[in-house]
């Protein structure tokens, strides 16, 4: 299938096809006479993957490291899993972090009148390099 089909079936954008065939997650797919690239079954499993994989998360670093874990079947499942719950930690500290976030700036818009005065506690905590 050409690219387009590509991206349609996998839900992975042409441009992003292309990224990933540059950075080498996937390989180079055969080419038409014409020169239009012509992507197989296995390519569209293995964009899945990625896409898949960047849903949850995942950095491409670690894409790569999965899909080769993917294609090894003398793998064990304790390194996939040992990914994923290193994943999960990373997302959960991540979560804490813009929690924090939504609550300071919360607490700032209480503070502010949001009224026709330039008084604004939210400038003035942003202007002390203290918006934490």
């Amino acid at each position: 299938m050409n690219i387009g089909d590509a991206a349609t079936a996998t839900g992975v954008s042409q441009r992003m096809i292309r990224h990933y065939e540059a950075i080498g997650l996937i390989p180079s797919p055969a080419r038409r006479g014409s020169g239009y690239r012509d992507y197989a079954d296995n390519d569209v499993a293995r964009l899945k993957f990625i896409a898949n994989a960047r849903d949850l998360g995942f950095p491409i670093d670690e894409i790569r490291e999965l899909l080769s874990l993917w294609s090894n079947r003398d793998r064990s499942s304790a390194e996939v899993k040992a990914l994923a719950l290193a994943r999960a930690a990373e997302l959960g500290r991540k979560a804490r972090a813009l929690e924090a976030m939504r609550r300071t700036l919360s607490d700032l818009a209480r503070s502010c009148h949001g009224d026709a005065r330039p008084d604004c506690p939210i400038i003035d905590r942003l202007a002390r390099g203290d918006p934490a």
